[in-house]
């Protein structure tokens, strides 16, 4: 009798034991640093504002610290980003694209309407930038890239494919972009000079015409629409205003005047005209 009850005394304080403990408490994960917007500026000031911009990117070190902030953080687009651009600089495109893709990859709203643009401009892989400029447009409604709407660039790639209405309605969509329903905004001069191209190559010469001088009329020491709209004059019985704007078109080439846009200096634009061209074209009689 004293042993069953000395038993059951024992379960009663073991249970009463267990019931005073409280179950162990969960608790979330600590962040991951990288996931803080505060600590990846702080990675971009220090490996990029005042690393590898100190130098160039042109320099070793350029690779260099973009090679430490991606150690510091793999999945930073824009680290990604900034080592692409002495191999895009430099013409290296398969070693650029592979890091462009993987900026793709990490944040494909910022940095796919800009592999888009590089397709256009760089490696003139026209369908693969429409393809590009399409699905951005499905991220960003309206968006721009160096400057220009996504149908600017749309227009210029439908322009070096030979499809001319496609292209003519593209740059008309990015005037409409431009002037947001007032008719009285300025539109930039190179739509209203590849607007001119694009006529011009339809043999619409009047409306070519029209279009190259509201360029000219924004952008007055443009060759590349003096050479245009020569072109376009011809047809039009005005050989000696033809050749009038040949001259003007190679005296302001020889001058350092062209075709108005930040990365000129390492890819031709469509349409793009040469000193040997102009040269060619005043030669003729």
């Amino acid at each position: 009798m004293v042993r069953s009850l000395l038993c059951c005394l024992s379960l009663w304080l073991a249970l009463g034991s267990c019931q005073g403990q409280s179950a162990p408490v969960s608790r979330p994960a600590a962040p991951e640093p990288c996931a803080d917007r505060r600590y990846q500026d702080s990675l971009v000031t220090r490996y990029l504002e005042n690393g590898a911009q100190r130098y160039g990117y042109n320099h070793p070190n350029w690779e260099k610290y973009c090679d430490s902030l991606i150690a510091a953080c793999p999945n930073m687009a824009l680290a990604y980003r900034e080592k692409a651009i002495p191999y895009l600089k430099n013409g290296d495109y398969a070693r650029a694209f592979a890091l462009e893709d993987r900026a793709v990859a990490l944040d494909p709203k910022r940095w796919l309407a800009y592999r888009a643009f590089l397709k256009c401009i760089f490696t003139k892989d026209y369908r693969g930038a429409l393809v590009d400029f399409e699905r951005a447009e499905q991220l960003t409604p309206g968006g721009y890239e160096m400057d220009h709407t996504y149908w600017f660039y749309r227009g210029l790639c439908h322009l070096e494919l030979g499809e001319l209405p496609q292209a003519a309605a593209d740059l008309q969509r990015d005037v409409a972009a431009q002037q947001r329903g007032d008719l009285r905004r300025d539109v930039h001069f190179n739509t209203l000079f590849y607007q001119g191209v694009v006529a011009y190559e339809q043999k619409n010469y009047p409306e070519a015409r029209r279009l190259l001088e509201a360029c000219l009329q924004i952008y007055a020491a443009f060759p590349d629409a003096h050479y245009y709209l020569a072109l376009t004059l011809r047809p039009l019985s005005q050989a000696a205003a033809a050749r009038q704007h040949l001259q003007l078109a190679q005296r302001y080439l020889q001058q350092g005047y062209g075709l108005n846009e930040d990365n000129v200096f390492y890819a031709n634009y469509p349409h793009q005209i040469t000193r040997y061209e102009v040269d060619q074209e005043l030669a003729r009689r």
